[in-house]
């Protein structure tokens, strides 16, 4: 195994992109996945989604190895059912790395993946997206939570706002202590929610060897939005580090 930093304990990373941008990417590629996953994916019939699932797995691997200092290659997430105690499905994981999290979350053309100490989960969905009715959104979500949504001026853009921050406390398992950071990635017309027991969340976009503006980078080099993984800030430059917003009710 290539060795590198440690994970810093304090912080979370959450990478997102357009399932393009990945696809696109010379540091990862389908070769990377394991038999299983390859299998998943071609029994999906909807092309769109076929890749939209690809590119979170692939996305994921940039960002576990962005964070812990390993290579794409080695920063495969693993998953386990604690229900069956099956394989290949149930939350993903680090193997290996026991006290980090990992999740991804994909939609519509675009995906997500974070890794972070502890439990950690993230949702990413279009912008122009809005939730189902409301007397489904009452079973799904906190009641008084989608009320207050509804009120507001806006409340399509409230509601899917509430909506994201729900599946990413869900995902990271919904217990007391989460922390959530949420923002919208205006490159990518996206809306993000990170649920983690870190105290802050970077957050940023992959980049290649292209052309650069907002929310990419040519890879290498020292001049200003350039990074050493491939990674900038939403709205490009460095990786973005921003607190949290409160907690994972």
């Amino acid at each position: 195994m290539t060795e590198g930093p440690q994970p810093d304990r304090d912080h979370a990373l959450a990478l997102v992109a357009t399932t393009r941008e990945v696809l696109d990417h010379p540091g990862v590629h389908e070769g990377l996945l394991a038999d299983w996953e390859r299998r998943r994916i071609a029994a999906i019939r909807l092309p769109g989604r076929r890749d939209d699932v690809l590119a979170a797995r692939l996305l994921v691997r940039l960002c576990a190895a962005r964070h812990t200092g390993r290579t794409p290659a080695e920063s495969a997430p693993a998953q386990r059912c604690p229900e069956c105690g099956g394989a290949g499905h149930g939350r993903p994981y680090l193997p290996g790395l026991p006290g980090v999290g990992v999740s991804m979350s994909h939609a519509d053309g675009l995906v997500a993946a974070a890794v972070g100490p502890g439990a950690v989960g993230i949702d990413v969905e279009p912008a122009a997206r809005r939730p189902g009715p409301l007397r489904v959104l009452r079973r799904l979500l906190p009641e008084a939570e989608v009320a207050e949504a509804a009120a507001r001026p806006d409340p399509g853009t409230a509601l899917l706002r509430l909506w994201v921050r729900g599946e990413a406390r869900l995902k990271a398992g919904g217990q007391a202590g989460l922390r959530l950071s949420e923002w919208t990635d205006g490159d990518r017309a996206a809306v993000v929610a990170v649920a983690t027991e870190a105290d802050r969340v970077t957050r940023g976009g992959v980049t290649w060897g292209g052309a650069t503006g907002p929310g990419r980078a040519r890879v290498g080099g020292t001049a200003a939005g350039r990074t050493r993984a491939g990674i900038t800030g939403a709205g490009g430059g460095t990786a973005d580090p921003v607190p949290v917003i409160g907690s994972a009710r």
